[in-house]
């Protein structure tokens, strides 16, 4: 059995709470203003009994605290005690000035039902609210007491307005609402979707790496037999089954690679780059105007964490060039305590000659530089600098045993 659901009150998602309360307050004061209203004009001015006002009074405004959470069930109540109230008026005998069939406190109470049902209900739902409005006033035009007016149809006119009005706020509401929520997917799919893309690139880039590890025990493991003399029968079969076993992982790897790598990426069979090619992104960028002073020491480190320092560098002189063209940038790359130290650090850019390429940066830039790190077990600072400039610092392990 599907549990009922809590009705929520009008506004309730309202992120300030004075928003949130407003509906209560403005029901609670047509609530106090209404009845005593209703009974006097009633009783008073159209001669109805005192019992019957009382009642009438009681079922045409307490329903508009009800209209807070539950507007549809408020407005079937207030809307048969208004006809129920212009047909009792027909047995007394009131002045050609006042109002009929809904007096003036009615018609009050009866927009901002309408309102609080503009805010909540669908437009065919608005539609039949207006319908049974308008075929009431023409349904009791023809038993009117002085005759019909354009007066009669007040009712009909501005209960339409005050429901057009409601949904209006709430379409509005609405599409403020899901614009945000768009936003923000969006946002966390880009997010998601660079994240993916450095990963895959990860990927190719470790193939290549391994790829040429697998190749060298495929060859050694096959030439064994011709350049080991006096092999005993089961060292062959060892080195046969090292051999068959570097194959096939490496045909493996390879139809992985079919699936990341497309038809277009043609730059990735090249072999990838080092730290002794950090000297040539350094060159390019100085050939775009950027200041750049390199010192590095080029240590024997694993293929994979030399691959991971050229990105990081390429990646921080980009962000240089985009956001910083001009500015003095230091890059050191050295070996510190069993670890690969990468620094690259920029002062402001001098001003006013050179004004940024891009105002606002996507953050694509630091998240793949972090998930590169993170994947071979070094750590990661990056952040601006107090006097403007910006520093990306990355320790990566020499050693895979490293705990970092």
């Amino acid at each position: 059995m599907t549990p009922v659901e809590k009705p929520r009150a009008l506004l309730a998602q309202a992120p300030r709470r004075w928003v949130r309360l407003l509906p209560w307050a403005v029901a609670f004061v047509l609530f106090l203003a209404l009845l005593p209203t209703t009974i006097t004009v009633l009783s008073a001015d159209y001669g109805l009994h005192g019992a019957v006002a009382g009642a009438l009074a009681v079922a045409q405004s307490a329903p508009l605290l009800l209209a807070v959470v539950r507007p549809l069930r408020a407005w079937c109540v207030v809307f048969a005690a208004d006809v129920a109230g212009a047909l009792a008026l027909l047995t007394v005998d009131f002045e050609d000035r006042l109002l009929w069939p809904f007096p003036p406190m009615e018609i009050v109470g009866y927009i901002g039902l309408c309102l609080a049902l503009g805010l909540r209900e669908s437009r065919r739902t608005l539609l039949g609210v207006w319908l049974a409005t308008a075929g009431a006033s023409v349904a009791l035009g023809f038993v009117a007491p002085h005759g019909t007016g354009a007066r009669d149809t007040l009712l009909t006119i501005l209960g339409g307005v005050a429901l057009v009005l409601g949904a209006a706020l709430r379409e509005r509401y609405e599409a403020r609402r899901r614009l945000a929520e768009q936003e923000t997917i969006s946002e966390a799919e880009r997010g998601r979707r660079t994240l993916l893309e450095e990963r895959a690139r990860i990927a190719r880039e470790l193939h290549d790496v391994v790829a040429h590890h697998m190749s060298v025990i495929t060859v050694q493991a096959d030439t064994s037999v011709y350049r080991l003399d006096g092999l005993p029968p089961d060292a062959r079969e060892e080195f046969t089954s090292i051999a068959a076993t570097a194959r096939e992982s490496l045909g493996e790897m390879r139809r992985l690679l079919g699936v990341l790598r497309n038809e277009e990426t043609h730059g990735e069979l090249a072999p990838q780059p080092d730290l002794t090619r950090i000297g040539q992104i350094v060159e390019a960028t100085v050939r775009a105007g950027v200041p750049v002073e390199f010192a590095s020491c080029d240590p024997d480190v694993p293929e994979a964490v030399g691959l991971s320092a050229y990105r990081i560098v390429q990646e921080a002189l980009a962000n240089v060039v985009r956001h910083a063209p001009g500015a003095a940038t230091r890059v050191a790359v050295a070996e510190d305590g069993g670890r690969l130290a990468v620094l690259v650090v920029n002062g402001p850019p001098p001003a006013p000659s050179a004004a940024p390429l891009e105002e606002r940066g996507t953050g694509h830039g630091l998240v793949g530089m972090r998930e590169r790190v993170r994947l071979v077990g070094g750590t990661l600072e990056a952040g601006p600098l107090p006097d403007g400039g910006f520093r990306v610092a990355a320790h990566l392990p020499l050693d895979e045993r490293d705990p970092a």
